[in-house]
């Protein structure tokens, strides 16, 4: 009987374990046995794997997280950690790998296909919905409702006091969830990193508000966003020793505040984002995801990913869907635009 072996990588987000449970149905239809490997690519290093069957994902299909666990490593691998994988995956006797993450995970597979011949298909998991090779990661969906039931909730608080408020969400590189949960939750002014965003037009635009009678807003920011003339801050090192982005919200929290003498408030929604139930459709697309996952398997579809397109389950080379970050759409960003005048 052949071996199939599934991971989980990076940053968990909801959707996770529908991946994993399609995978195991589909794959024990097709006569393989499931290995578990824990915690990401770590799982290989210290081979740490274990079979995963019908009753270990039976009812988890509504949990977030991932059962498999999760961990983050740095592509590319040095060669200690590159020789374990390499070692651990033959002595496993596993066929092929499917791996379910996001930029850094898929990158790590992509390397070990390349130059070590590693049986690999990828799986994108994203909830800014920044893979290039794919309309849709999943995780994207649950972390916009989240984040629009926020932005509910703030507007009530915001009306009431007569306040600017400002939330912060997650997208580093795209302003995917800042531009839809922003439009969703009827935000006033949307900032997202594709596009640095000028002060001075984001108060004319409150102030014109004021003069209309709104004395409230909802701005809307991305944790990556950058205002121009002012320094992005940081919150610390990030995983590759570089600079980690936030705080942005309380940078245009107090320029605002300087600038139209309006009193603003800040909130920065942060993992809530990640955890929690998976929406309908995250567990739906999880689903189909982790049945295509397991057909391309048995194609020998090797060095390639999961792509939806046009909502129909696709596969594209994982060297495509890694080369670029997918940007905001430019016309529902145009539609945005028109509720902050």
């Amino acid at each position: 009987m052949q071996k199939l072996g599934i991971l989980t990588g990076g940053a968990d987000c909801p959707g996770l374990n529908s991946v994993i449970r399609a995978v195991v149905h589909k794959a024990m239809l097709e006569g393989y046995v499931v290995t578990g490997i824990k915690n990401g690519w770590m799982g290989l290093i210290e081979n740490d794997m274990r079979i995963v069957d019908l009753r270990l994902t039976s009812g988890i299909l509504d949990r977030g997280g991932t059962i498999l666990g999760t961990s983050r490593l740095i592509p590319p691998l040095d060669k200690a950690q590159t020789a374990l994988i390499h070692e651990n995956f033959k002595r496993s006797g596993m066929d092929a790998v499917i791996a379910v993450g996001g930029e850094d995970t898929l990158k790590i597979a992509l390397e070990l296909h390349k130059h070590h011949a590693v049986p690999v298909v990828g799986v994108p998991k994203s909830i800014d919905n920044a893979l290039s090779g794919t309309d849709y990661a999943f995780g994207f969906d649950t972390a916009v409702n989240v984040a629009t039931e926020c932005i509910d909730r703030l507007h009530t608080t915001a009306e009431s006091h007569h306040r600017i408020m400002v939330i912060e969400v997650m997208g580093r590189y795209t302003g995917w969830i800042a531009l839809e949960a922003g439009i969703a939750g009827g935000a006033h002014i949307i900032c997202v990193p594709e596009l640095p965003v000028n002060i001075s037009d984001i108060c004319d635009s409150l102030k014109a508000r004021h003069k209309r009678g709104k004395t409230f807003s909802i701005v809307v920011v991305s944790e990556g966003a950058k205002v121009l003339g002012h320094e992005t801050p940081f919150a610390g090192e990030d995983r590759r020793g570089g600079q980690r982005v936030g705080r942005i919200a309380e940078v245009l929290a107090n320029l605002i505040e300087q600038s139209t003498g309006y009193e603003t408030r800040v909130s920065v929604l942060g993992h809530i984002q990640r955890g929690g139930t998976p929406t309908a459709y995250d567990r739906i697309i999880g689903t189909r995801f982790g049945f295509k996952a397991v057909e391309m398997v048995v194609a020998k579809r090797f060095g390639e990913m999961v792509s939806l397109r046009d909502n129909k389950m696709r596969s594209v080379k994982i060297e495509e869907a890694v080369r670029q970050h997918k940007t905001i759409d430019d016309d529902l960003y145009a539609i945005a635009k028109t509720f902050s005048v």
